[in-house]
């Protein structure tokens, strides 16, 4: 079984223990149960420290890219991401198993879902959800008690005197579910009820969920198990009793479930060991031992370097021993040691014969609410500063047949500016943004979009000849931007570039819409582009990080 997260008492801290790095840990776990957002004032109250401590925290935070401030208000980053997306590259089960779990939710037109064991919950650490009026509302990383659910009975099966002496003093102290943001308050099956299930499921090799987490949601789950038969993770259907009853969830879909475990394990058995990223020597420790001369006492040091020992996992490998992580982060065995100390006490950490491996709680910081993320969410911040910078409204857009729509943007307070809402869709020919786009479909695709498309007049400008468009968008293709002169309106000049997926594929673009009067070509090619090519790095930068193990919806 995969390792799982073992938090001590705070009475028990360890002498070597870093205060700063557990008060910022502190900080983001408030955060993710505030779904992501919360005010100066709430933080301090919420981890009871100074309001001094917050700011030099935040500050940090912010710094790393983990968290923006505006104003007043802290609220998550999507770069933050890259500690979870640590944990799920060390266990593999995502990039080896996630596919196969897509289809089989394709097929059975269910939700289905990878879960692992931590402590006496579960979490999700891959989930392929239909999309239907009622649709399952779980995100990767959120902590479900195991009474409350089918895979918890599975791993329970095999739990020893202290994780139920464990789970036991959990449900005496919060019996209501408090611990459990993303779950609906109520009280959850009794002690022998869920003992029962546990003993079904351990000699039938399935369990079901009945309607325990809320009225109506029904789970079968199956295990996947490793070579020595340990249980890796388990794999579970979720439906509605609209679609099933509990008896008929298991007697149309056990059979098929269980098979694709077996195709689960055999996959894993397979496949090659794991071949450890490369890393940078120092690069990490050198960017916080920068950051700390630049801002003086207000960086935080010592968080900065202790998050960036998570990091090193999903770069190194799973299983790293303490010169592992000092090479892998360029810090001092000391700090380095100090950092896995703080680490495995807080139950992110846990050591075995001086290998350490990531436990399942890392998903805890930030991962649920950033997993559900969209591109335009990812893109505002960024647009805003863009046009605070230019002072000109900046635009997301993506291709939808042969047209563009808008789906995030950042206006300007002129007298004169483009108005232009999110929503809006315009033929992509006779757009900056719809022509990046157009310029990075495939041959066939192009043809079939431009074919169909009624080429005509909307501007003094406007191309119409479909060689020439051709011609313009292979110009496009070999520059990577787009700049469109009064071919959309009159008086309206617009220079756009693409946003690439993790696959290289331009998803969307960005633009710089303008009076052409205020600017000529020259100087937006000079002055514009140039930094629109940086704030679409910025964005590909979060979006790579955000769709490595989660789906980012492009509108």
């Amino acid at each position: 079984m995969p390792p799982t997260s073992t938090a001590r008492p705070e009475t028990d801290v360890p002498a070597e223990a870093v205060a700063p790095l557990m008060r910022g840990i502190a900080v983001l776990r408030r955060l993710t149960d505030a779904d992501g957002s919360l005010g100066l004032s709430d933080l301090e109250r919420a981890t009871g420290l100074a309001r001094s401590t917050v700011d030099r925290v935040t500050l940090t935070l912010a710094r790393t890219g983990y968290v923006r401030v505006d104003g007043r208000t802290v609220t998550l980053a999507p770069r933050l991401m890259e500690l979870g997306n640590a944990y799920l590259s060390s266990i593999r089960l995502p990039g080896l198993l996630g596919d196969a779990v897509d289809a089989l939710a394709d097929e059975l037109d269910e939700s289905v879902s990878l879960a692992v064991p931590d402590g006496d919950g579960i979490r999700f650490v891959h989930q392929a959800t239909r999309r239907r009026a009622m649709s399952l509302r779980f995100r990767i990383g959120d902590l479900l008690p195991a009474e409350r659910t089918a895979p918890g009975a599975l791993f329970a099966a095999f739990w020893g005197s202290g994780e139920w002496t464990a789970w036991r003093e959990r449900r005496a102290s919060d019996p209501e579910g408090k611990g459990f943001p993303s779950l609906p308050r109520r009280p959850g099956p009794a002690e022998d009820a869920f003992e029962g299930r546990v003993e079904a499921a351990r000699a039938d090799g399935w369990a079901l969920d009945d309607q325990l987490i809320e009225p109506g949601l029904l789970a079968l789950a199956v295990p996947v198990r490793d070579a020595a038969g340990a249980i890796t993770c388990v794999l579970s259907v979720v439906s509605h009793t609209s679609r099933h009853t509990a008896r008929g969830l298991r007697d149309s879909l056990l059979t098929r479930l269980r098979a694709a475990a077996t195709a689960m394990e055999r996959r894993l058995r397979d496949a090659a060991p794991a071949a450890p990223a490369p890393a940078a020597p120092g690069a990490l420790a050198s960017w916080t031992a920068a950051s700390k001369q630049e801002l003086g006492r207000e960086f935080v040091e010592s968080l900065a370097r202790g998050l960036t020992v998570i990091t090193a996992f999903g770069d190194a490998g799973a299983a790293l021993t303490l010169s592992d992580v000092a090479r892998a982060t360029g810090l001092s065995r000391a700090s380095a040691r100090r950092a896995l100390i703080t680490l495995e006490h807080l139950g992110y950490v846990t050591a075995d014969d001086r290998v350490h491996r990531l436990t399942p709680r890392v998903l805890a910081l930030g991962y649920p609410p950033l997993s559900r993320t969209t591109l335009s969410r990812i893109a505002e911040p960024h647009l805003a500063a863009l046009a605070g910078a230019i002072q000109d409204s900046t635009s997301l857009a993506v291709l939808v047949d042969d047209s563009v729509q808008y789906v995030a943007r950042a206006a300007t307070h002129r007298i004169m500016t483009v108005d232009i809402t999110v929503g809006t869709r315009f033929p992509a020919y006779a757009t900056s943004l719809g022509r990046v786009l157009l310029a990075d479909l495939p041959a066939a695709a192009l043809k079939s979009v431009l074919a169909h498309a009624e080429l005509r007049p909307l501007a003094p400008h406007t191309l119409t000849r479909r060689a020439e468009l051709e011609a313009v968008l292979e110009g496009v293709r070999a520059e990577g931007y787009a700049l469109a002169d009064e071919e959309l309106e009159a008086g309206l000049r617009s220079i756009a570039v693409p946003v690439r997926d993790r696959a290289g594929s331009a998803v969307a673009s960005i633009n710089v819409a303008m009076h052409s009067s205020s600017r000529t070509i020259e100087e937006c090619l000079e002055q514009v582009l140039p930094r629109l090519r940086l704030t679409a790095g910025q964005i590909e930068s979060e979006l790579h990080t955000a769709a490595r193990f989660s789906r980012v919806a492009v509108h």
